[in-house]
C-alpha cells in the first residue's frame, strides 16, 4: 500500500498520524497490517535479547519498535532523520528509557551495547560504510550485537529480477550476498529466516496449490475477504528459523557479532 489517502487512524491527542507512503511500516493502518506484524515480530524477538542493554534504533520510522525495545533495555535511542517521523515517534512513545534523535545513521555518534537495523540497509547505497560504523560504535561494548535484518529478492521480487518495483530499495540481497556482506564487518554472524506460519503459511498454500486468487475472484469475495484477514493478521502468524532454507524466507535477519 503506497497510497498517501492511508492514514494512521486513532492516534494519541496531540500525536500528528503519518500518511503510508510505501517508505516506512506504519501500525494503526489495517491495510498495513501484513507488513507491520512481518516486522513486529522480529522486533519482539529482539527485545528478549537486548535485556539491560544500551540500544540504538537506527532507521527507526514511526517509533513502534524503539517502544517495544524498551520494554526489556536500560535504554533505548531511536534515530531517524524524516522530520514527520520524529516528531510523531518522540509525541507518541513516551518513556522514561526512551529517546529519539533526528539523525542520519552514517552521522549519530553515540555509543551503545546493541545496534537495531531493520528493514532499512536494502534502502542504503553504502552498505559497507554504515555497517563498519555500527561495528565502531558497539566496539567498547562488554557484549556488543548488531541485528540487521532486510527482505529477500528471491521471494520479495517477481521471479528472475534484480529487484522488486519498490521505488525506495537500492538494492535487494540473496542469502549469500547479505551474509558475505555481514561477514565482511563481523566476527560471528548467524543468519535466520522469517517465514510464514499459522493462517499466513495455510494461505500461502492455497495461493500455490489450491489457486486462491482464481478462486476469490470468480465468487467476488476478494474485498470482503482481505478486509478480514489482513486486520486478522498477528506475530503468531510468522517464524523465525535458523533450520529452513534460507532461499524460501521472506526476510533475513542477521545476528552480527564484532
Amino acid at each position: 500500500m503506497t497510497d498517501q489517502l492511508y492514514l494512521q487512524r486513532d492516534q494519541p491527542p496531540g500525536v500528528p498520524p503519518l500518511a503510508l507512503t510505501g517508505e516506512r511500516t506504519l501500525p494503526d493502518v489495517p491495510e498495513e497490517n501484513y507488513w507491520y506484524r512481518r516486522h513486529l515480530v522480529v522486533y519482539e524477538w529482539i527485545r528478549a535479547r537486548v535485556g539491560g542493554l544500551r540500544v540504538v534504533d537506527m532507521a527507526c520510522g514511526e517509533g513502534y519498535g524503539t517502544s517495544v525495545l524498551a520494554r526489556t533495555a536500560a535504554q533505548v535511542v531511536g534515530v531517524d532523520a524524516n522530520p514527520e517521523a520524529h516528531e510523531h515517534a518522540r509525541l507518541r512513545y513516551v518513556a522514561p528509557n526512551v529517546r529519539f534523535a533526528r539523525d542520519l545513521i552514517e552521522t549519530f555518534d553515540e555509543p551503545a551495547d546493541a545496534i537495531v537495523f531493520l528493514q532499512t540497509i536494502e534502502h542504503v547505497r553504502n552498505p559497507d560504510q554504515v555497517l563498519e560504523r555500527f561495528k565502531t560504535l558497539v566496539s567498547g561494548s562488554a557484549s556488543p550485537l548488531v541485528v540487521v535484518s532486510t527482505p529477500n529478492v528471491l521471494t520479495l521480487a517477481p521471479e528472475g529480477a534484480a529487484k522488486s518495483g519498490n521505488p525506495w530499495h537500492v538494492k535487494e540481497y540473496r542469502p549469500e550476498e547479505f551474509r558475505a556482506l555481514c561477514e565482511a564487518h563481523f566476527a560471528e554472524v548467524e543468519v535466520l529466516g522469517l517465514h510464514h506460519a499459522r493462517k499466513l503459511a495455510l494461505h500461502a498454500f492455497a495461493l500455490r496449490h489450491l489457486r486462491w486468487d482464481d478462486v476469490h475472484a470468480r465468487l467476488r469475495l476478494t474485498k470482503p475477504f482481505y478486509d478480514w484477514f489482513t486486520p486478522a493478521i498477528s506475530e503468531r502468524d510468522f517464524t523465525l528459523a535458523d533450520d529452513r532454507p534460507l532461499e524460501r524466507a521472506l526476510d533475513f535477519v542477521a545476528v552480527c557479532r564484532p
